[in-house]
């Protein structure tokens, strides 16, 4: 009781949930031989209990209806001998009531068809007024393998004393010597044979969308094995299924992905077509809970293609574009991918309740169009693009709010500013169109409104201010502070502040800007190293505090409390050229730093991670601006990643190259001279400074031989070239003690090529392997925080 009761111990709980009211808790009771497993309903202002259910068996997905006394529940019982379990929804439309009983829905209800059962691998949804109750329908099967007896453990070469090879092991299933461990790729696979892999877990659990009406008592399957993705609308009469299994092969290739788009009868399960080939993932399948995509009414659909958004009209069976004619652009004109007119993050905003209107927004303002396609396209807060104010995103003040706009209330939207950072909150006439700014601030803000009051809360941070919270009234008025969370900043040297640095990068890059930090204790007049950071456009991260630790890479904190400027450019991209983009951005924009005359042009040093260590590792071969540089797991020699995998998620590296982050109009068959021009590994013999690696061994991202090769061409070519390997460890380090190490380490390598500080040993001379584990142990107090010596700044 949070009011100061006292707490109410519900034992062997193995899962539970509050009613919307939070008056109500379900749980479920598991123990340990399923005598006593029930589901168990407790008012919580009464102390009123019951038992919904009781069997010998587990109870899973708990799940309430929307501000509802309605529960569901999965009831899986399973064979002891083997078989396939036996799992049942129920389904009790009033909870509450003393004489509640469940609907049980199974294999054998009307509907189910094909020998399917009962899923438990998906969650239970209601619908519209708890009518409908939305569950997954799967394949059988095949019995587990039984127990055979015992087998006698073989012994080679030897064992421990009572270890012996008379040990009884309860038998496992055997893997047949005779039997080959192949895996076959072949080329009409629609998924590489190394995705199948890390999605297997994910294809047995597949399951199929189904919908069981209460009143009607019969289940109809809505999704299928192509149609894999079905999302419902809000009132269970229609859903949308997006179905990829035509192009699913080729987005494997070259990354482009493509779906059909079908309208499905939720009370029959019927489809029809909307659209072929509508660019984009097709995700979705939630089951219940309709996207902002639906009207409220379940009348229409709103969806993007291709740089235009459409309607599709349920009844009509017919789609229509709303946005032809209206003067801006709802795709994202910033991304330069090599997609066609991609779409814009968060585009749709909701609808008006009468499903008459569609909010949309376009890359700065706020649209209120007709769904029917007239022209009547207001742009509702008007401002944007004129004055460069990004509105950013809806504020939510109800989590339970489903896009539905109310005309005669304000909205309110976080605004952000293209080129100054500034950040605020605007409330927005969504009538007759008009923006108030309510709050306009140099900080990074974050709003949350109470859901039944005038009273908000909200973060402010700036680099040099911790995010802490506050609360105010309505119209942000009367502001209090609530926390005080970091206030040992004080003791720490710190940098005083940021600065935007304003630069044109090269070959028809635009205007563009990055972040320039100031060293702790700075004096005007003085020069100072500085470390650059890259990745793609960081300057965005101009207000964002960055507490100091020992596990992030190249902390701008860490590094200013030392003393170091520290940059985050922006880098923009032309196809065909994603390092040589990398170098016409991050060049002029060191210059520009440069040109504030408080950078030691002597003592500028470039960091970067995965793609920012690959333009680390290609713009030190063509610029000597940078007196040092350190790549984390690095691409290196383009020709080859192409044709590699992304073994954490099995795809293609070929699709990321073509669709993402590569930029690449083709293959290297198709654009060799592009793939030549951007490898680094092409130009080792341009490199002329210091250079240490980050590749670990087991890197299911870049390929650990994308580092290994590079380090041994530089080698041959007598460069200075350093590689850290930490065994075990994925593209990045997850073992706090390795976090901590290459920290340490990368600091000591900056602090020597561009502090002058004394170069430690392994820096010097290399550590041999036998001499590691000493070397390792050694070093464990200068990473131990209790032992670790203070680093103060250097003046």
């Amino acid at each position: 009781n949070l009011n100061g009761g006292i707490a109410q111990p519900l034992s062997d709980v193995s899962e539970y949930a509050f009613d919307d009211s939070g008056d109500w808790i379900a749980v479920a009771v598991a123990t340990a031989d399923q005598a006593g497993n029930s589901v168990q309903l407790r008012q919580l202002s009464s102390g009123i209990s019951r038992t919904l259910d009781v069997k010998k068996a587990s109870y899973r997905r708990l799940t309430w209806g929307d501000s509802s006394d309605a529960l569901a529940v999965v009831r899986v019982v399973t064979d002891t001998a083997g078989g396939d379990d036996d799992a049942a929804v129920l389904a009790i439309a009033h909870a509450s009531q003393a004489n509640a009983k469940a609907v049980e829905i199974t294999a054998r209800s009307a509907g189910v068809t094909g020998g399917l059962v009962i899923s438990s691998d998906r969650a239970l949804n209601w619908g519209d007024k708890d009518a409908v109750i939305y569950f997954g329908l799967r394949e059988p099967r095949a019995p587990r393998p039984r127990n055979q007896g015992t087998f006698t453990a073989p012994n080679p070469g030897g064992s421990a004393p009572g270890a012996g090879n008379t040990g009884q092991i309860a038998a496992a299933p055997q893997t047949d010597a005779e039997v080959p461990s192949l895996i076959l790729w072949h080329w009409k696979d629609p998924r590489p044979q190394a995705e199948q892999q890390v999605q297997e877990a994910q294809d047995k659990a597949f399951n199929y969308l189904a919908a069981f009406n209460l009143t009607a008592a019969k289940v109809v399957k809505l999704s299928d094995a192509k149609m894999k993705n079905v999302e419902v609308g809000p009132k269970d009469t229609w859903a949308v299924g997006t179905d990829n299994s035509l192009y699913e092969r080729e987005q494997g290739i070259n990354g482009s992905a493509f779906h059909d788009v079908y309208a499905v009868n939720i009370a029959t399960g019927e489809r029809k077509v909307v659209q072929t080939k509508v660019p984009g993932g097709g995700g979705g399948g939630r089951g219940g809970g309709a996207s902002l995509n639906f009207s409220p009414d379940n009348a229409k659909y709103a969806y993007y293609d291709s740089g235009e958004w459409k309607i599709y009209d349920f009844a009509a069976s017919s789609a229509k574009t709303i946005t032809t004619g209206v003067p801006t652009q709802f795709w994202n004109t910033e991304d330069d991918h090599n997609q066609k007119k991609p779409g814009i993050g968060g585009a749709l905003v909701g609808w008006t309740k009468d499903g008459a209107n569609v909010f949309i927004k376009d890359n700065w303002d706020l649209w209120k169009l007709s769904s029917t396609g007239a022209s009547t396209a207001l742009n509702i807060t008007g401002n944007g693009k004129r004055d460069q104010i990004r509105y950013v995103s809806r504020m939510l003040s109800d989590p339970r709010d489903r896009g539905i706009i109310d005309v005669t209330k304000p909205l309110y939207f976080e605004t952000y500013g293209e080129w100054t950072k500034k950040e605020g909150l605007s409330q927005i006439d969504p009538m007759k169109g008009g923006a108030r700014v309510i709050t306009w601030e140099d900080a990074k803000v974050d709003y949350r409104k109470a859901r039944d009051g005038d009273t908000w809360v909200f973060a402010r941070q700036t680099v040099v201010k911790y995010p802490d919270y506050y609360a105010a009234d309505d119209g942000i008025k009367n502001e209090r502070r609530l926390t005080d969370a970091n206030p040992q900043q004080k003791d720490i040297a710190w940098t005083p502040g940021a600065k935007l640095i304003n630069y044109t990068c090269e070959n028809g890059g635009g205007k563009h800007q990055a972040v320039l930090y100031l060293p702790a204790g700075y004096e005007q007049g003085k020069k100072y190293p500085m470390l650059t950071y890259i990745y793609e456009k960081l300057s965005q991260e101009y207000n964002v505090y960055t507490e100091p630790n020992a596990t992030r890479y190249s902390n701008p904190s860490v590094y200013t409390s030392r003393g170091y400027a520290f940059l985050k450019p922006d880098i923009v991209y032309h196809v065909n050229d994603p390092g040589r983009s990398a170098v016409w951005c991050v060049v002029p924009a060191v210059k520009a730093a440069i040109a504030t005359g408080m950078i030691d042009t002597a003592r500028v040093g470039l960091q970067g991670h995965s793609w920012g260590g690959y333009q680390t590792t290609f713009i030190t071969t063509q610029t000597n601006i940078f007196k040092t540089a350190v790549a984390g797991a690095p691409l290196t020699d383009m020709v080859s990643m192409f044709g590699s995998v992304y073994w954490n998620s099995g795809s293609t590296d070929a699709s990321i190259f073509i669709s993402s982050q590569g930029r690449f109009t083709g293959g290297p068959n198709d654009v060799p001279e592009a793939y030549m021009r951007n490898s680094p590994q092409n130009f080792a013999q341009n490199l002329k400074i210091p250079f240490m690696i980050l590749h670990n061994d087991r890197d299911g991202a870049v390929d650990f031989n994308q580092g290994i090769t590079y380090y041994n061409h530089l080698r041959q070519l007598n460069k200075e070239v350093v590689l850290l390997e930490y065994v075990g460890e994925n593209h990045g380090l997850a073992r706090p003690a390795n976090q901590k190490d290459y920290n340490l380490r990368m600091t000591e390598w900056f602090d020597t090529f561009l502090r002058d500080q004394p170069a430690p040993e392994w820096l010097k001379e290399g550590v041999p392997r036998l001499q590691m584990e000493e070397h390792l142990k050694d070093r464990k107090s200068l990473v131990d925080p209790k032992t670790a010596p203070v680093i103060k700044t250097v003046p």
